[in-house]
C-alpha cells in the first residue's frame, strides 16, 4: 500500500488529507472519504485503508481543522460542527467524486450525518462507526457549559511536551485500556508531532481540551437524519463500544432503516482494533 499526504485549501485553512492506494488494483470509480473522531487523526485510518485498497477505490482521510497536520484556527476562533461540515464540503467539491462512500467514526460520524443531511444528493452510501451524535443535553445546561467554556479558556495553556513516544502510548493506554499495547504504540506515532526543539507534543490544538459552549440538540440532529436518502450502514463496537441511551431512536430517524453490523469485541475504537471487520462493513 502506498501512503502519502496532500493539502487542500478549505475555508481559508490548509487541511491535510491522507491518501492510501494500491497501484495493482483496478480503479473502481468509487471514492471513500474517512472522517476521524475527536482527538484522533486521519492517519489512524491506515489499518482500515490497507484492507480497502484492493477494491480500487480512491481513499481520502482528512485531518479535521485543529487536528493532525491540518491548520489550527487563529485569532480567537473556535471549533464547531458547522466548521467541520464546511471543510468536508470543500474537500468533496474539490475531489468531485462520481460515487462517494462517506465514512465517519464517532465525531466524524456526526459530521458525516450533518453533511449528508444537508447535501443528500452528494453521498451514495453512508457508513457510521458509532457516529450518531453526542449525548443528549438538557437546554438548562447551556449557561453552565458557557460558563465552563469561558473558565477553560482562561486557564488554557499551550501543549506540554511529551517525554517520549512511549509516554504518549502510556497516556493513550490510560484512555483506551482494552486496546493492545502494540496497536496503541503505532497510533501514538500518528497522533504526535515533533516540536522545533525535537520533543514531541500531541498533534491537536490544545483548545480542543475546553468544554464546548454549545449544547447538542437531538431534535435538530434527527432532522438532518430524516433528509438522508442513501443506504446507511451502522457499525457497533459491541458492549464495550459507545452508545447514547437513545441510539435506537436516532437510528429510527433515517428514512431507510440502516443495516446494522455488530463487531462484538471491537469496542469504540474499532478502526484500530478490528480494521478488517470495519473494511468489510464499508465495502458492503
Amino acid at each position: 500500500m502506498k501512503t502519502f499526504s496532500e493539502t487542500y485549501r478549505g475555508n481559508g485553512l490548509s487541511l491535510c488529507v491522507h491518501r492510501f492506494a494500491d497501484s495493482s488494483a483496478t480503479p473502481s470509480g468509487v471514492s471513500i472519504v474517512l472522517l476521524h473522531g475527536f482527538m484522533d487523526s486521519g492517519a489512524t485510518w491506515d489499518l482500515v485503508a490497507k484492507e480497502l485498497c484492493a477494491s480500487g477505490a480512491s481513499i481520502y482521510a482528512p485531518d479535521f481543522r485543529g487536528f493532525g497536520r491540518s491548520d489550527r484556527v487563529t485569532g480567537g476562533g473556535y471549533y464547531h460542527f458547522p466548521d467541520y461540515v464546511a471543510d468536508i464540503a470543500a474537500l468533496i467539491d474539490t475531489i468531485a467524486p462520481r460515487e462517494l462512500v462517506l465514512v465517519g467514526h464517532s465525531m466524524g460520524g456526526s459530521v458525516a450525518c450533518l453533511y449528508t443531511g444537508a447535501c443528500p444528493d452528494r453521498v451514495q452510501r453512508l457508513v457510521l462507526l458509532e457516529g450518531v451524535g453526542p449525548p443528549a443535553m438538557d437546554g438548562s445546561l447551556a449557561p453552565v457549559r458557557m460558563r465552563k467554556w469561558l473558565n477553560d479558556l482562561r486557564q488554557l495553556r499551550d501543549g506540554r511536551p511529551l517525554a517520549s513516544l512511549e509516554d504518549a502510548a502510556r497516556r493513550l493506554s490510560t484512555t483506551h485500556p482494552h486496546i493492545d499495547r502494540g496497536v496503541i504504540l503505532t497510533r501514538a506515532r500518528h497522533l504526535t508531532v515533533e516540536r522545533a526543539d525535537g520533543t514531541l507534543e500531541w498533534a491537536h490544538d490544545p483548545i480542543h481540551r475546553t468544554t464546548s459552549p454549545s449544547i447538542f440538540h437531538v431534535d435538530a440532529f434527527k432532522a438532518f437524519l430524516a433528509e438522508i436518502r442513501c443506504p446507511v450502514t451502522f457499525v457497533s463496537g459491541g458492549e464495550n463500544g459507545w452508545h447514547p441511551t437513545d441510539e435506537a431512536e436516532r437510528l429510527a430517524a433515517f428514512p431507510i432503516p440502516p443495516r446494522v453490523i455488530t463487531l462484538e469485541k471491537a469496542g469504540h475504537m474499532m478502526h484500530w482494533t478490528e480494521p478488517a471487520g470495519v473494511a468489510r462493513a464499508i465495502l458492503g
